[in-house]
């Protein structure tokens, strides 16, 4: 299991301006909807702001904290 600061804080360490938000869908803190704002996905391709969070939760995906991410990204204005 892993708690929505655990999974923001994951994150904010690859994207630290990111702005995150994290909804525990399944009530089991291991399948999350996340929200990510960040400066840093400017002119990025989107398939590639979505790796750049794969790869961000990545331990806790491979160590079974976390079983399932629904990613959505946007660039900071």
């Amino acid at each position: 299991m892993i708690t929505p600061d655990e999974l923001a804080g994951l994150i904010r360490a690859a994207l630290p301006d990111a702005t995150v938000e994290a909804f525990d869908w399944t009530g089991t803190q291991d399948h999350y909807d996340v929200r990510v704002v960040s400066a840093g996905f400017r002119d990025v391709p989107l398939i590639d702001q979505h790796r750049l969070i794969y790869s961000a939760v990545d331990v806790a995906l491979k160590d079974g904290r976390l079983h399932a991410i629904q990613i959505k990204t946007e660039a900071a204005r």
